[in-house]
């Protein structure tokens, strides 16, 4: 069938919106018309080839819809089901047997490869290879066959457009905080980058009973969103030490919890040295291959203090986004706070309005 989709076609450059042909289902697959799909950092180092999913690729890994159709083997849904999509895993490693989806010993083949696991693309245009199911699903197109780990069956009454960011961005935030830190009541927790991710994570903060939720950024109408959604204090780094006011904010205890969104070295090194006895630095921002941090272990040896990287929130997607969306509707988890919708037309500017922060959490709506 004829789709229409951005295409990512060189790297760094605008996509691109084409009419493209998508392959038949294969017995695992489901077709799903794309009603909406958030569009994350992923997708922009991605299109940059940070990480190298072969080009010319169609994106998206935040997709929401309608199944049309489904793939003889698949069992968790069928026509007619509203769903979102998150990201693939292969489901027979060590790892997705342990219930640990999120660190998939084939994540890098299954998410990024832009193939299936036998080797086929569903996408192409006269001919021409185009890669596909980005995470599982390449949800930048009016269609997409998704892979079933890829799906999560929800109540059809949820708008879509508001839960398709949490196939990604503010899952991987929310899942940090409540998966993995889990952390203790009234402890301190110090969130640096308040994007889609760093926002999750805030909102998640005050779910968990933080009493002290410091929100670190260089963009000011972050940092005030920030606080509507949760956050007890902010730090510009524009204008303020990191270490400093961490610091001066616990009255000199340091932070009980960081989580890093932004994978820049110097301030990893910067939160490493505002940690409390005991404290916990976490990374789930993206950097480069290669990229090293260098930390203080002389006298912070006595600190007993841990750091970890986390990959998607630690989440079980078919298990944590319906709980994130029983939070929303709640009124505990105000993620629509944090999006603008933008037409396929206008994907470029989504992104643009990304890197500028004038927008947390771009939405394209099909």
């Amino acid at each position: 069938m004829t789709v229409t989709a951005a295409v990512a076609r060189d790297a760094g450059a605008d996509l691109v919106i084409e009419e493209l042909e998508l392959d038949e289902l294969r017995p695992n697959e489901v077709l799903v018309r794309i009603v909406a799909t958030g569009v994350c950092h992923t997708d922009a180092i991605v299109r940059d080839q940070v990480y190298p999913t072969p080009l010319p690729a169609v994106l998206g890994h935040e997709g929401a819809g309608v199944v049309e159709r489904v793939g003889e083997s698949v069992r968790t849904v069928e026509p007619g089901d509203h769903v979102l999509l998150a990201a693939a895993y292969c489901g027979y490693c060590a790892r997705c047997r342990a219930g640990q989806m999120a660190y998939c010993e084939n994540l890098f083949a299954a998410d990024f490869g832009g193939r299936r696991a036998d080797g086929t693309s569903a996408l192409s245009k006269h001919g021409e290879v185009i890669s596909s199911h980005f995470f599982g699903q390449s949800s930048f197109a009016t269609y997409a066959n998704v892979v079933e780990e890829s799906v999560v069956k929800i109540d059809p009454d949820v708008p879509l457009e508001i839960v398709a960011p949490l196939g990604c961005g503010i899952q991987t935030g929310a899942g940090s905080i409540l998966n993995e830190l889990k952390p203790s009541l009234n402890s301190t927790l110090v969130v640096i980058g308040t994007g889609a991710v760093g926002a999750g994570a805030i909102m998640a903060g005050k779910v968990a009973g933080c009493s002290r939720i410091i929100a670190v950024d260089i963009h000011d109408d972050r940092l005030a969103l920030a606080q509507e959604i949760g956050a007890t204090h902010t730090i510009n780094t524009r204008g303020a030490d990191l270490t400093d006011e961490i610091m001066r904010l616990t009255d000199g205890h340091g932070a009980d919890y960081v989580l890093d969104t932004t994978a820049r070295p110097e301030l990893l090194r910067k939160a490493a040295d505002a940690l409390g006895n005991r404290g916990t630095l976490a990374l789930v921002g993206a950097a480069a291959p290669g990229t090293e941090a260098t930390f203080e272990i002389g006298l912070s040896l006595v600190k007993g203090w841990t750091f970890k990287t986390i990959v998607q929130g630690s989440s079980v997607p078919q298990v944590f986004i319906p709980k994130l969306i029983e939070l929303w509707r709640d009124g505990r988890f105000p993620m629509e706070k944090l999006m603008r919708n933008y037409a396929l037309a206008d994907i470029n500017q989504g992104f643009a309005d990304s890197a500028a922060g004038t927008t947390v959490k771009p939405v394209v709506v099909f």
